[in-house]
């Protein structure tokens, strides 16, 4: 069974995944409204399955919790569960653990994550 090709105005997967991410991003990093310390629970449209409480001060719980929101979160999650000098803080290595769209809609927007990235190189 041959398959067709796609359509010529039909978008790549990897132009929707960036338009998808690109909608979801708050204004400025300093809308970020997120805790730095405590135990947080993020909801199921967020993590689906596994661990959905997260320890922000312990730094792989922190990690994974980023991880999460940045893949899966909404604007609202992402203002409610993002804080800002972490999300800056933790950059470096979190742009390595997040898909390549997320990463660089998020630098395209924020050159403060950018420059953090290119300063820890």
């Amino acid at each position: 069974m041959a398959v067709a090709p796609p359509l010529p105005d039909e978008p790549s997967a990897e132009a929707v995944l960036r338009a998808r991410c690109a909608c979801r991003l708050p204004e400025h990093l300093t809308d970020l409204a997120g805790p730095a310390h405590g135990t947080v629970g993020l909801p199921l449209h967020v993590v689906w399955s596994g661990l959905r409480s997260f320890d922000l001060d312990r730094p792989r719980s922190r990690m994974s919790l980023y991880r999460a929101a940045l893949a899966e979160g909404q604007r609202e999650d992402l203002i409610a569960f993002l804080d800002p000098d972490l999300l800056l803080a933790q950059w470096p290595v979190l742009r390595t653990l997040i898909s390549r769209s997320i990463r660089d809609v998020w630098e395209s927007r924020f050159t403060e994550l950018a420059a953090r990235a290119s300063s820890a190189a």
